[in-house]
């Protein structure tokens, strides 16, 4: 996930999200908390439950989020910079703007959160321990003992992209000496996993629906299962990309031709260009040279009723803030630059003039030709 939704603040200089479907889980959290305080302990008030639950669904967010800044911590220690941390609804995700240098380095960053859990776990069960039976501290520190401990356990579990998933890849990787390799046997246990959450998950719903019980866990096991399968696919096809860009440069992939327009033209007309080629991105010239670069994500900034009144130039990207690459960059060097700048399109500059263009789309023809060759080889 890219880091989006509220900022809620920095931690280390880390910005910290709050994505849009965290407010459903925390509500849902904290009224099942709530609830089940009031079922356990009907002596105490109803201010009492709620405040408690609403006190354990902060520290459990809390929970993840040391856990995720447990990730960070270490891969800033190997000089790895950390994008953003994102709380959602299914727990938290550190983004890393590249990947390890080493096996050992994976290991280390992967083994990071599922210990902290488990310190988290100890520290809580302790709570639990010395405070009375019956009381809001011992119900607090027992609820949050035994989700911190089930994190750590579920987040070792072999599959990738869960923490145990990216263990067993720095294993087969320090063993085999190849990253891709390794990957790609990660991501398929992460499938096999997750396509055996669902299957389980379905059992349950089903059982639990002929016998007059609550389905609600089989299917939010169904959910966890499918949003797993889902990040096990997506790490697969990128590792098969990378794979597909290894040894290439910026020059194997860029385009040559360079559509262009004019400055002065509306963006009702460039719509129509943009109808007529299919290129999501042209290079704004004027009087022969370069000013600026317009893309079909700055027309969607603009607002619809005022395409007939505003020209390119008044939406375009500045030539000052385009950005570019060396026609002998590395081709997966430049695919992480273009993800960390999160454009879908950069220029191609040697001497000072554009020679070319590398996209979004030439570089999925790339990918997908050198794959196909591959199936052709064997390879």
């Amino acid at each position: 996930m890219r880091g989006g939704g509220l900022k809620i603040g920095r931690i280390m200089g880390i910005p910290i999200f709050l994505h849009s479907s965290w407010f459903f889980i925390f509500a849902l959290i904290t009224y099942e908390f709530g609830t089940d305080f009031g079922a356990v302990n009907p002596q105490w008030t109803s201010a009492q439950h709620w405040s408690l639950g609403l006190l354990t669904s902060l520290l459990f967010f809390a929970s993840v989020l040391f856990h995720e800044l447990s990730h960070s911590v270490v891969a800033l220690r190997y000089r790895i910079p950390v994008a953003s941390i994102t709380l959602f609804i299914f727990g938290g995700v550190a983004r890393i703007s590249r990947e390890p240098d080493t096996a050992g380095q994976e290991f280390l960053i992967a083994i990071a959160g599922p210990v902290s859990s488990f310190v988290l776990a100890g520290g809580f069960f302790l709570l639990t321990w010395a405070s009375p039976e019956a009381s809001m501290a011992n119900a607090l520190g027992t609820w949050l003992w035994q989700i911190n401990a089930m994190l750590a356990i579920f987040n070792l579990v072999p599959g990738f992209p869960l923490d145990g998933g990216r263990i067993l890849r720095s294993i087969v990787w320090g063993i085999s000496k190849n990253y891709t390799r390794s990957t790609r046997i990660a991501a398929r246990s992460g499938q096999v996993i997750a396509c055996g959450m669902i299957g389980l998950g379905l059992f349950m719903a089903v059982r639990a629906y002929t016998s007059n019980g609550d389905v609600l866990n089989g299917l939010w096991l169904v959910f966890i299962g499918w949003f797993l399968l889902s990040a096990a696919r997506q790490s697969y096809a990128q590792v098969a990309a990378q794979g597909a860009l290894e040894g290439l440069c910026v020059s194997d992939i860029m385009t040559p031709e360079m559509p262009t327009v004019a400055r002065d033209i509306s963006l009702e007309e460039y719509v129509r260009e943009v109808a007529r080629t299919g290129r999501r991105a042209h290079l704004v010239v004027a009087d022969g040279q370069l000013v600026g670069l317009m893309t079909v994500e700055a027309l969607q900034a603009v607002p619809r009723d005022e395409w007939s009144m505003m020209s390119v130039q008044g939406a375009m990207l500045p030539r000052d803030r385009v950005h570019w690459a060396a026609p002998d960059e590395p081709a997966l060097q430049l695919l992480e630059r273009m993800r960390h700048a999160q454009v879908d399109q950069m220029a191609v500059v040697r001497a000072g003039n554009i020679i070319g263009m590398v996209t979004r789309d030439s570089i999925l023809r790339v990918v997908q030709t050198r794959q196909d060759l591959g199936h052709l080889t064997g390879q």
